[in-house]
């Protein structure tokens, strides 16, 4: 029986980066739970600069997305492997482990598939509903986390933007006053979360898991901790949704559906928070709070911004 990990999606900015580290750390303990090697899968275009000390420990390989073939090549001798690279890949990965008999999967989706407005929510769906399903007919273990809102550094793609926002405008613009509430998770907790899931198979197998951050905290109020980090005293003008939603709608049309801000607008305004009582439950999660990790990203952000 083949004892061999395989990990998509390690040489990311966020949490993908964040849980090479925390496999080198462990790496003696990774190694005795898979003695037939360690294989790293990344896209070719991808920066190795994450996995520069992880490297020598591992087998290193490059997939093509445009290559339906490629993945199921990639995963042949691999008894675990574990997706970070995003949900878009997961059908693809869930197919080759069934077909190379691939005994357990761990997949990071997204709590977007909750929300009443994301368009994409249906598509991720019947994901999960399509990876559900394939693993269960041959019989591969599966686990799935759901990690919301992901921040910690510039790369986040999400809170930088609220930085941006409050630095850049004395009077912060808000949708419907920003009270909704919201439940970011840091990305170096995500990194913890996967590697607790992949040691601890006997709890975590068979399982999903919502990964959410520390602190149910209003946007507004989220806006006014940056505010605080940021030395500036935050203030707010609010928009009403139906106006922001029809400028929204006005911009998609001006632009020829190049600028579709309308679903943004519409998640400003919706609340998204999740329990992750199971994962803290089953391996011991345990997410900090926005206002402690919010401070190294404000930090990191003013650093680049006085270059």
């Amino acid at each position: 029986m083949n004892q061999r990990l395989a990990i998509i999606g390690i040489t990311g900015k966020k949490s993908g980066g964040a849980f090479a580290k925390k496999i080198l750390q462990n790496i003696d303990e990774i190694k005795s739970r898979f003695p037939d090697g360690i294989k790293i899968i990344v896209r070719k275009t991808s920066s190795l600069d994450s996995i520069k000390e992880l490297t020598p420990h591992c087998e290193l390989f490059y997939f093509d997305e445009n290559d339906k073939a490629c993945l199921e090549k990639l995963l042949t001798e691999v008894d675990t492997a574990i997706n970070i690279a995003g949900i878009h890949l997961s059908s693809e990965i869930a197919r080759a482990a069934a077909k190379n008999k691939v005994r357990r999967l761990i997949l990071i989706h997204t709590t977007g598939i909750y929300s009443k407005y994301k368009a994409a929510g249906a598509a991720y769906r019947e994901i999960d509903a399509f990876v559900t399903q394939l693993c269960g007919i041959h019989r591969i273990s599966l686990t799935i986390c759901r990690p919301t809102m992901i921040y910690g550094n510039v790369h986040d793609k999400n809170v930088v933007k609220f930085i941006r926002l409050v630095d850049r405008f004395k009077i912060t613009p808000v949708v419907k006053g920003a009270r909704f509430k919201l439940q970011p998770v840091h990305y170096e907790d995500l990194a913890e979360a996967y590697y607790s899931v992949l040691i601890n198979e006997e709890k975590t197998a068979g399982k999903n898991y919502v990964l959410s951050g520390g602190q149910e905290i209003y946007l507004r109020d989220m806006l006014t901790v940056i505010g605080k980090n940021l030395g500036k005293k935050t203030r707010f003008i609010s928009c009403p949704f139906r106006l922001a939603y029809t400028g929204a709608w006005i911009i998609y049309l001006l632009t020829f559906t190049k600028k579709d801000y309308r679903e943004k607008v519409q998640r400003l305004c919706e609340d998204r928070v999740y329990s992750h009582t199971e994962a803290t439950e089953d391996f011991g999660y345990n997410p900090r709070s926005f206002e402690d990790g919010i401070v190294s990203e404000v930090k990191e952000y003013l650093a680049l911004k006085n270059k």
